[in-house]
C-alpha cells in the first residue's frame, strides 16, 4: 500500500494539479481547512501565478465579501486607489491584515501594469456581504442596482424611486443588530419594509435583465455585470434576512444554505467570465453536503460546490488541502489511522496527491477522522476523498 501511495504523489505546482483533471476546469477549486494561515494562502498565491502564467487563468475569486472585492478588482485592473486602500477596503472578515493577501494584491497590479484588458487578471470575492455574527444591510446593493438603472432606462419603467428606497431601509443598524442572528425576534427580516423591499429588488432585478441589449450597449459589458452582482447581492441578502427571522428548528440550516446559494451564484458569474482559480474553506467548495455544529445543533447543507459542481460537470474541480501541524493552534502530529496521518508518514513536506488514486491505495483500510482540538480547523473527512479530483498535503505549517 505504501508504494501505491507514494505513486499518487506530485511535487506541487500548477503541472501536477492540471494533470488530475481530464480537462481544464472553467473553475478550478483549491480548498483550505482552515482560515487566516499565511503559509496556505502564500502556496495559494504561488499557483495562481502559475496558473495565470501557465495555463491562462485571469481571475482569482477567494472567500470574501462580493462588494467589498470589487475595491480589490478596481485597484488591479485600473491602480484606482492605493494597496493601503485596497487591503483595507477591499477583504472582508479582517483579511486585509494578512501579509499573503497584500501580496497577492500587489502581485496582480504589478501583472497588470501595462497589459491590454484582455490579459490582465481580475479579482472576485464571492461571499455574501455576511459574517458569521449577521448581514449587512441591502442599502448599498440596492441603491446601486436602482441607481444604474437610473442613468441607463427610462424613469417610467422603475418600480419605486430613490427616496422611496430609503424610507423603507430605514437606519442601516436595523439590519446589521448582531443579536439578530441568536433572537429571531431582534431581525426586520420579515416586517412589512423588508417584504415590500423583496418585491422591488425582485422588480429592478427584471428589469435589469429585460434591458440587457440596450443596458450592455450604452454601459459596457463590466458595468453591467456589476449591476448584475449588485442585483444578485439584494435579492440574497434581502433572503437572508428573512431567514434570520425564521423561528423554525431548520433556522440554521437555511441561513447555512442561503449563504452558500449566494456564494454559488457568483461563482457561476465568475465562471462565464473564464477560467479562475476558487480559494475558500473545503466545507464551502466540497461536492458532498457541509455540516457543522452550531448551538442550536448540527445543521447541514448543500455547498457551493455542490451546487455549482451539479451545474458545470467537468468545468469545476475540486482539490482540497489536508494539514499535519498547526502546533501554535494546538493541532499535533496526527493518529496514523487518519488520511492525515497516512500522508504525514510521507517524506514529503508538501505535495500534490491524486485523491481517487489515493483512496483505491487505502483500499478496505478504515481510517477514522481526525479529531480537532481546535474549533477554527476542520479535518478531512475520508469518507469524501472519492468525490475530490485532487488533495494538496502541507506537513507542517509554521506560524506566520
Amino acid at each position: 500500500m505504501a508504494t501505491d501511495i507514494k505513486d499518487a504523489v506530485r511535487a506541487v505546482d500548477a503541472a501536477a494539479v492540471m494533470g488530475l483533471l481530464p480537462v481544464r476546469p472553467r473553475l478550478l477549486a483549491l480548498g483550505e481547512p482552515t482560515h487566516g494561515e499565511d503559509a496556505l494562502l502564500g502556496l495559494r498565491n504561488e499557483l495562481f501565478r502559475q496558473f495565470v502564467e501557465q495555463e491562462g487563468y485571469r481571475t482569482i475569486a477567494i472567500e470574501s465579501d462580493c462588494l467589498m472585492g470589487l475595491v480589490v478588482d478596481d485597484y488591479v485592473t485600473s491602480g484606482t486607489g492605493t494597496l493601503d486602500e485596497a487591503v483595507e477596503r477591499g477583504f472582508s472578515h479582517a483579511w486585509g491584515s494578512l501579509a499573503a493577501n497584500r501580496e497577492l494584491v500587489r502581485w496582480m497590479r504589478a501583472h497588470n501594469e501595462g497589459r491590454p484588458a484582455s490579459e490582465r487578471v481580475r479579482f472576485a470575492g464571492f461571499d455574501g456581504p455576511l459574517e458569521i455574527s449577521g448581514a449587512a444591510s441591502p442599502r448599498q446593493a440596492l441603491t446601486a442596482l436602482h441607481g444604474y438603472l437610473s442613468t441607463g432606462v427610462d424613469a417610467d419603467l422603475l418600480p419605486c424611486s430613490a427616496e422611496a428606497l430609503d424610507r423603507l431601509l430605514g437606519a442601516d443598524d436595523r439590519w446589521t443588530d448582531p443579536a439578530a442572528m441568536t433572537d429571531p425576534a431582534r431581525s426586520v427580516g420579515r416586517s412589512a419594509e423588508a417584504g415590500r423591499l423583496r418585491l422591488l429588488a425582485d422588480e429592478l432585478v427584471a428589469l435589469l435583465d429585460a434591458q440587457t441589449p440596450h443596458l450592455i450597449t450604452a454601459t459596457g459589458r463590466d458595468d453591467w455585470d456589476r449591476a448584475r452582482l449588485y442585483g444578485r447581492t439584494a435579492t440574497g441578502l434581502l433572503r437572508y434576512h428573512y431567514g434570520m427571522a425564521d423561528t423554525s428548528p431548520a433556522r440554521m440550516a437555511r441561513l447555512c444554505a442561503s449563504r452558500d446559494m449566494m456564494m454559488a451564484h457568483n461563482l457561476l458569474a465568475v465562471a462565464a467570465r473564464g477560467p479562475a482559480l476558487v480559494h475558500a474553506h473545503n466545507s464551502h467548495l466540497q461536492r458532498e453536503k457541509s455540516t457543522m455544529r452550531m448551538w442550536q445543533g448540527p445543521v447541514e447543507w448543500w455547498s457551493a460546490g455542490a451546487l455549482v459542481s451539479a451545474l458545470l460537470g467537468a468545468e469545476y474541480a475540486f482539490v482540497a488541502t489536508a494539514l499535519g501541524t498547526i502546533r501554535h493552534q494546538g493541532v499535533d502530529t496526527p493518529a496514523p489511522d487518519t488520511v492525515e496521518g497516512v500522508l504525514y508518514a510521507l517524506p514529503e513536506d508538501r505535495c500534490v496527491i491524486d485523491a481517487p488514486r489515493l483512496a483505491a491505495a487505502l483500499g478496505g483500510t478504515r481510517l477514522g477522522r481526525r479529531v480537532s482540538p481546535w474549533f477554527g480547523y476542520a479535518p478531512l473527512d475520508p469518507a469524501h476523498l472519492e468525490n475530490s479530483d485532487g488533495l494538496v498535503f502541507v506537513k507542517d505549517v509554521p506560524q506566520s
